[in-house]
């Protein structure tokens, strides 16, 4: 399965920047992260530019996943059995897009397959990217058998 990762805004914290390619290097599913940018001042009109851009990028077969406090929150388990089942589905790439600080446009979140909250705070960009990296390589470890994963 391979996993892209559209994500508003740069990760600018090396820090955070080093632990997401440690995970990275971990996750045997190819993992591409597109940085997208907008341009606009105005947070209305650059939201709904980084909304096009995330659609526009996102592959019209794969499963899109909007990252976004108001989603629905699942288990790290029931995240892996979602994954496993587009998996199985032959479903080979699966999308997610992280908004930036103005959150997701409605388009992106109206034509995502799941509407996913890493939990109801707010993180930034670059942490959520980190959180959803790190929840990537549970839901392979989950699927594999392997014990990284504990109950």
């Amino acid at each position: 399965m391979r996993c892209l990762v559209l994500a508003v805004g740069r990760c600018r914290d090396p820090a955070l920047g080093e632990l997401l390619a440690r995970y990275l290097d971990r996750l045997p599913w190819p993992v591409e992260i597109r940085e997208i940018e907008a341009r606009t001042a105005d947070p209305a009109r650059r939201r709904s530019e980084e909304g096009r851009a995330i659609l526009a990028a996102s592959p019209p077969e794969a499963p899109l996943v909007a990252l976004d406090e108001r989603g629905v929150v699942l288990t790290s388990r029931a995240f892996a059995e979602r994954l496993g089942r587009w998996r199985e589905e032959g479903r080979r790439t699966v999308a997610f897009a992280i908004g930036g600080a103005d959150g997701l446009d409605p388009a992106v979140r109206a034509r995502a397959d799941l509407v996913l909250a890493l939990g109801r705070l707010t993180l930034p960009h670059e942490l959520a990217r980190l959180v959803l990296v790190e929840q990537l390589y549970r839901a392979h470890s989950i699927l594999a058998g392997h014990p990284y994963h504990r109950e």
